[in-house]
């Protein structure tokens, strides 16, 4: 399956595969999902979770030029020097075409399944992707923080782009806004209704004026909740530069013709 999809997303010229994470879901869960305006989420908790390192690995040998981002990976679930690693190496194991998207979670239920505090998690993630940059750029490499902490260690492979592999912020709230300016390379909005999308993007703008930073260094992507290919144009004056589609998954023996479908949805009208 992972493979029939992405050489077909890359035949179809379909720009990028990104590839979400649960480690845990719960039948009845306390904790409420940010996305979704019943505080549900849709997916059922007995559903497939690829791990999504794993996953795109796989894709990644199965391609050539699509690029690969997780979105997201739970950052604050994992310790931060196996994450440095693992997404050093899918950035040289797919030539470069890995953009590691990361989240601080909202399930107080998986922090709790993985013996991870769930207070906190926000200043964990910031902490973590502090010590992934210091790994990434430093040789041997040092780091003292409030959840972390080691002292002249080699982490190796160096991402092909070293310190720089980008790094993509995911979620809606303001402090995630904040997050992907100061901390990353790029914002990934999920479930994004299409009206508040420009409120969004000026929030980064804004955000980008307080840090000595263009909007232009960033990408911006976006995940619409009620989007259609009408809005193609629309999306781009935002300053949308990445849209991300999907729909519910293929059958095991149709995911061409789902990816097909796909394509004429969503890539011939932009033509």
């Amino acid at each position: 399956m992972i493979r029939a999809v992405a050489t077909a997303a890359e035949t179809h010229g379909f720009a990028g595969l990104w590839c979400g994470e649960h480690v845990v879901l719960v039948d009845t869960p306390a904790s409420r999902y940010p996305y979704s305006a019943d505080g549900r989420i849709a997916v059922p908790a007995d559903a497939d979770w690829l791990d999504p390192l794993l996953a795109l690995s796989f894709a990644a040998a199965a391609t050539r030029r699509i690029e690969l981002a997780t979105g997201v990976l739970l950052l604050p679930e994992h310790n931060p020097v196996a994450v440095a690693e693992q997404a050093a190496t899918l950035d040289v194991l797919s030539a470069g075409r890995f953009s590691l998207g990361v989240g601080t979670g909202w399930s107080a239920e998986e922090f709790a399944a993985l013996g991870v505090p769930f207070v906190g998690h926000g200043r964990r993630t910031e902490e973590y992707l502090a010590a992934m940059r210091t790994l990434w750029t430093e040789d041997p490499a040092s780091f003292a923080g409030e959840f972390t902490r080691f002292d002249a260690i080699r982490v190796n492979p160096e991402p092909l782009r070293g310190g720089r592999l980008p790094v993509v912020v995911g979620g809606n709230s303001a402090t995630a806004l904040r997050r992907a300016v100061a901390l990353a390379d790029g914002w990934y909005g999920f479930n994004v209704p299409v009206a508040e999308i420009p409120a969004h993007i000026a929030v980064l703008a804004d955000e980008c004026a307080r840090h000595d930073r263009t909007l232009e260094e960033l990408t911006i992507a976006v995940a619409p909740s009620d989007g259609s290919p009408d809005h193609l144009r629309e999306f781009a004056t935002a300053g949308v530069t990445e849209l991300v589609v999907g729909a519910p998954p293929p059958t095991p023996d149709g995911p061409a013709t789902w990816v097909a479908e796909l394509a004429r949805t969503w890539i011939r009208p932009a033509e």
